[in-house]
């Protein structure tokens, strides 16, 4: 029914976008990673060229365009370009993240200040660990993920696993793309897949949140970084088992419960008139693969992905880098520097202890100080103290998913509709699910 050209369109695109999002390869460290971390990482070799510290001159110089130029758009200048508005005009509540998220990056990036801002374990993690990656993560994605989106790939998966997800995660079947590029990939690449997709109106405000909340998981990769800190990368099998299992309990009851259930089932623009239904007489496979071929015949070329892609760069350079550095710092800040995270664990320790959980105290000041950063709890805990302690802490800490200084930014800064009281509520619910699955398992290894 389709000439090669149309068979064509649709094939190679979506297995060079597989092949870049999802694939796993070994970088010439012999470590896994996928080919677009490793690519974002020789992007930020190349910059370093011009000087150590480079990437991070460009980073503060973007927080700091986004900040003074969002103020000239919103109070001052009413701009004709709808280009400029979309970048720029902002309301005051954005407008003071961005311009806290240039101050923090001048401090940090000239050490002036005070140190509770410029520590290496607040805002300098955020500015010099994460902005980077993120700056050449955002350069890629915003023009390749096209090779996802655009030519058929997810209404060709959309529609073989619609009878797997809908039923079990309440969610169309083109979300189990964004959740391999999560798990396999990077949990900002699932969320800025997820926004796309939303802003085109695929998913719905609910589905988008499902997805973004639930499936934006950590990579394998940082699983391991977790654990060789932790010195027990010798139970990656057991521990990697458990965060999944957790994750997976996880999606299957949170979206069937408030706040997720009551978020509304409405769209960002119209719906686009995509159903993942299959008509009488056609297979499940012979319909999927007409409708990408269908997709990739109405993508674009060339030349309108490269328009279309510096638009969602700058995009998300000017909106997301300002918010992960003001939110992320924040964040660090209150965990390092106040006891508010301990005194919320406190009341846990007789419960752990009564459980018979080692070294409750500790375990107790990491639960809830995942929701600024996802390695602050393996830092506090330490390698000192038992085995169960720190399998516990290492598995809690990922699936909590929701940290503010990565993936929780990364939200805050898209077009998906979760704002951070919310986004905490889910992450205490995603927290009571996990720790005693968590637990159970740990006692059953230990």
């Amino acid at each position: 029914m389709y000439s090669l050209k149309n068979n064509l369109k649709f094939i190679i695109p979506s297995l060079i976008g597989i092949f870049i999002f999802i694939c796993p390869i070994k970088n010439e460290n012999n470590e896994v990673t996928v080919p677009v971390a490793f690519i974002a990482n020789k992007i930020l070799d190349f910059i370093s060229l011009f000087g150590e510290n480079a990437i991070s001159y460009i980073v503060a110089a973007i927080m700091v365009i986004s900040a003074v130029f969002s103020l000239i758009y919103s109070y001052v200048v009413k701009s004709k370009n709808t280009l400029m508005n979309q970048l720029f005009n902002e309301s005051f509540a954005w407008n003071i993240v961005r311009i806290l998220g240039a101050v923090f990056g001048i401090l940090v990036l000239f050490d002036i200040g005070p140190i509770q801002i410029t520590s290496e374990d607040t805002g300098g993690t955020v500015f010099y660990d994460l902005l980077p990656t993120l700056f050449a993560v955002f350069l890629i994605a915003g023009f390749l993920l096209p090779l996802l989106l655009n030519y058929g790939l997810l209404e060709f998966i959309g529609t073989l696993f619609r009878n797997l997800m809908r039923p079990i995660f309440t969610l169309p079947g083109r979300s189990t793309v964004d959740n391999l590029a999560s798990w396999v990939g990077d949990g900002t690449i699932g969320v800025l897949l997820t926004s796309k997709q939303y802003e085109a109106g695929f998913y719905t405000k609910r589905e988008a949140t499902v997805i973004a909340t639930i499936f934006s998981v950590v990579s394998i990769t940082f699983t391991i970084v977790i654990l060789e800190y932790l010195e027990m990368l010798n139970y990656f099998v057991p521990f990697y088992a458990t965060v999944i299992f957790s994750g997976l309990v996880c999606a299957i009851i949170l979206p069937r419960i408030p706040p997720l259930s009551k978020i509304d089932d409405t769209y960002y623009v119209e719906h686009n008139g995509y159903s993942e239904k299959i008509p009488d007489g056609e297979t499940t496979l012979s319909w999927g693969y007409k409708q990408a071929i269908e997709a990739a015949k109405k993508a674009d070329g060339p030349i309108e992905i490269v328009r279309d892609g510096y638009k969602t760069v700058l995009d998300m350079w000017l909106a997301v880098l300002p918010v992960v550095m003001a939110v992320g710092t924040l964040g660090t800040v209150l965990a390092e520097f106040t006891p508010i995270f301990s005194i919320i664990g406190a009341p846990f320790v007789p419960i752990l202890e009564t459980i018979g959980i080692p070294d409750a105290k500790a375990v107790s000041e990491t639960l809830f100080i995942g929701f600024t950063d996802m390695f602050l709890p393996t830092l506090v805990i330490g390698s000192e103290v038992s085995e169960m302690a720190r399998f516990i802490v290492g598995a809690l800490s990922i699936t909590q998913l929701l940290y503010l200084s990565e993936v929780g930014g990364v939200i805050l800064g898209s077009k998906i509709p979760l704002g951070i009281g919310k986004m905490f509520l889910i992450f205490l619910m995603r927290t009571a699910i996990s720790l005693p699955i968590i637990i159970i398992v740990a006692m059953m290894l230990f």
